[in-house]
């Protein structure tokens, strides 16, 4: 049989996960000749032999591929064929074409943790073992092709050991660019809290010491430091609490295995796979009730964030420390950045953290821990970051590159190409300066590694946001603004890799409306290319503006009064009992005049009036804190009872009006109901609500797909319910599974929005 020889293209995340040892492999079994190349654009391979061999090549070489590989695309094409030769791997190649993708940061797997454990193996103790199947990519890159003299493993030498496995195609480190050991590799150090190093054999042993003894230590892991205390120490992390400024918000906790997760929190199997996943999210999980965490852990909540180790580091902490659980929360003040470099984390992190346990290689780019909740059996990123990132959401169709901005509370920016969209990490609320220059850096980085030079720019109509005004300054592109809430429908539409029109509900807690209002409780029939706003929360003033969302009693009160006006006093509950009479006065004054006290439908704000009027919460001191509180008070809680949610006809849609559920929560209140009853009530009635209006417009359009976006569906009972609900009443349902459902995913729907304007 007569010889052939093939040109292959190999498109995707192809590089820094064994793709080309796979290949040689292959090829070599294969008794075939040729080369393999890193290029720009992915894994080229130029190869020749029988035609069953290679027949036989190209079957397997994307089916049996590396684990972490992820294909997006082959092409193949014929060659002259060429009789001499031999096979090699080839030093990587640049070229016109930038399609390569980069990998996602990876756990250490567990080969490497075997080795690391063998006190025989020359990497025994090694906190930077890694393999081409397991380590840090993206945290590391600066450049494609992905090579090491593109990562900050530039400034290791190999020594001769590594080198020779580095070099070998059947080694499992061959080509994986941070491979390194005790002799030429990164190496970790102690620091105090002033930066000064202290002289110490083994500095994690003497940081996981000083934990054990009830000290904050600094911890420099994949994408920047965490803080990090024993979670089972009541009085270390009140001390972190106080010390961060974060009040109430829950801490994230690293647990040393599977087992241990037993004793803190209930585990099915989709948590586990998703613990033990290659990334390693942090997962909420129902706490236990006799859960030794510290209570100052997660106040208020039912529910813990838990991870397990990802750095050979971290498990090397963990066996020397003795703890079963560490807190482990981003190093950084109440909405800053996670620090990332040495010094930087020292001068940033001064007060903060006793120790630093730091090492020398840098970080490029940060990135936070990625967060999972599993609602309905299914996981939902609440924070794709660590470990998703830079992996792309494939589109239903391919556009030029645009760049959108996102929003200004958890930012992240989308970058398009082809028929790919590339999420950035998070990078937080930009009303922060630290923050707002974290952005600015993570849109340079990742149009430089990918390469991408966007013709249009999206961005949130809110005229005062940063990313807006950023976007706004941008020469040489055109700019598309997107409404908030369209942009939500789009962004689950785009997930789904749906087109046409849909009924969508975006429900948050603020978007700037095309009428100048706020909005937040918003049904749409949307398109990518248009909306139409058929039904919406009735609007509400907010006596304050901004004052209001930091404290929920004025919601309370704004509804109260707009429903019973000055007889509210009269109401005799507890919520109007309590009132600072005074202040309220104020407050009642300025809703009277319109002063201060924007029209707001946000679904977010309902949530925060009931929750205040209820006693859950009257102040927060994170966002959201009021309405995950009122969901946490429905714990226990059983029945079907829903207070009732007019829906009115207004213009050419309808409005849901709130008056009779106040009225209900009032002779509730009144007559002594539980506080999780009440909950439960409002729960179900606007699940009730919202699936009537679904139907209203269903019998006007004839539409029977619903997407359900914005940052009230994290919420797991109103997105559970609703979904059920409707699928019950024949309609097909889509929620995001590979986004986040709030202003996380929004990047997504307005990159969308904008290329089916361009």
């Amino acid at each position: 049989m007569s010889d052939i020889r093939k040109g292959i293209e190999v498109f995707g995340i192809v590089q820094g996960v064994g793709f080309r040892p796979h290949a040689y492999r292959l090829a070599s079994e294969r008794h075939l000749l040729g080369t393999i190349a890193n290029t720009g654009a992915g894994v080229a391979i130029d190869v020749s032999g029988p035609k069953k061999a290679v027949a036989d090549f190209l079957a397997h070489l994307a089916t049996d591929a590396p684990p972490l590989a992820r294909i997006t695309g082959v092409r193949v094409r014929n060659l002259p064929h060429r009789a001499d030769g031999d096979l090699r791997i080839l030093p990587s190649r640049e070229g016109a074409e930038r399609r390569a993708l980069l990998s996602a940061d990876v756990a250490v797997c567990a080969d490497c943790l075997r080795e690391m454990t063998d006190p025989s193996d020359r990497r025994y103790g090694y906190p930077f073992i890694n393999c081409t199947n397991c380590g840090p990519r993206y945290t590391i890159a600066t450049d494609i092709p992905y090579d090491r003299h593109r990562t900050t493993m530039a400034g290791f030498a190999m020594c001769p050991d590594c080198r020779r496995e580095y070099e070998d195609p059947r080694d499992r480190r061959f080509h994986a660019q941070a491979t390194a050991c005790w002799t030429c590799g990164p190496q970790v150090a102690l620091w105090d809290g002033d930066g000064q190093s202290v002289a110490t054999r083994d500095a994690i042993e003497q940081a996981a010491a000083r934990l054990a003894a009830g000290a904050v230590v600094a911890v420099k892991g994949l994408g920047g430091f965490h803080l990090a205390v024993d979670a089972l120490d009541e009085d270390a992390v009140r001390r972190l609490r106080r010390r961060k400024g974060r009040v109430g918000k829950p801490f994230a906790i690293m647990v040393r295995d599977l087992d241990a997760i037993d004793g803190f929190a209930e585990v099915d199997d989709t948590a586990r796979g998703l613990l033990t996943a290659p990334e390693r999210p942090i997962v909420l999980l129902p706490r236990k009730a006799a859960a030794p965490i510290a209570a100052d852990v997660a106040p208020g909540q039912g529910y813990l964030g838990v991870f397990l180790p990802y750095t050979p580091l971290h498990h090397l902490l963990f066996a020397a420390c003795g703890s079963r659980a560490l807190v482990m929360t981003s190093a950084n003040l109440s909405e800053e950045p996670i620090a990332v470099h040495n010094h930087e984390a020292v001068r940033r992190l001064h007060g903060l953290a006793d120790w630093f346990l730091v090492h020398d290689r840098d970080i490029a780019q940060r990135c936070d821990d990625s967060v999972v909740a599993i609602v309905a059996g299914r996981p939902r990123p609440v924070r794709r970051s660590r470990g998703y990132v830079p992996a792309p959401v494939p589109l239903h169709d391919e556009w030029p590159p645009i760049l959108a901005v996102g929003g200004e509370l958890k930012n992240t920016i989308c970058l398009t190409k082809g028929r790919l969209a590339f999420l950035s990490g998070h990078i937080g609320d930009l009303e922060n300066a630290e923050t707002y220059a974290s952005f600015e850096e993570t849109i340079a980085h990742l149009e430089r590694i990918l390469r991408i030079e966007p013709q249009v720019v999206a961005y949130d109509l809110h005229p005062d946001y940063f990313a807006t005004r950023w976007a706004q300054a941008r020469e040489g592109v055109r700019c598309v603004g997107v409404q908030h809430h369209h942009a939500h429908v789009a962004s689950c539409m785009a997930e789904n890799r749906l087109e046409g029109r849909v009924i969508g509900f975006a429900l948050d807690g603020t978007g700037y409306g095309t009428d100048g209002r706020i909005w937040g409780g918003e049904v749409l029939v949307a398109g990518y290319d248009a909306f139409a706003r058929v039904a919406h929360l009735a609007y509400v003033p907010m006596p304050g503006g901004e004052a209001a969302v930091r404290e929920p009693w004025r919601m309370a009160l704004a509804y109260l009064a707009g429903h019973f006006e000055r007889s509210l006093f009269g109401l005799a509950v507890p919520f109007v009992d309590q009132l600072d009479r005074g202040r309220a006065d104020v407050l009642l004054r300025m809703l009277e005049r319109g002063v201060n006290s924007p029209l707001t439908s946000s679904c977010g704000r309902l949530f925060d009036a009931v929750a205040a009027l209820l006693g859950v919460r009257h102040k927060i001191t994170y966002e959201g804190q009021a309405a995950i509180e009122l969901e946490m008070a429905m714990q226990g809680a059983q029945g079907d009872a829903g207070y009732p949610l007019e829906i009115v006809p207004v213009g050419s849609g309808w409005q849901i009006e709130t008056r009779a559920l106040f009225e209900h929560l009032v002779t509730d209140l009144r007559q002594g109901l539980p506080t999780s009853e009440m909950s439960l009530r409002f729960h179900n009635g606007l699940v009730r609500a919202f699936a009537r209006v679904a139907g209203l417009v269903r019998e006007r359009t004839g539409l029977e797909r619903v997407c359900l976006s914005g940052g009230s569906f994290q919420n797991a009972y109103l997105l559970a319910h609703l979904q059920a609900q409707l699928e019950s009443s024949g309609f097909a349902v889509y929620t995001h599974e590979r986004v986040p459902t709030g202003d996380g995913g929004l990047c997504l729907g307005q990159a969308l929005v904008a290329a089916h304007g361009s």
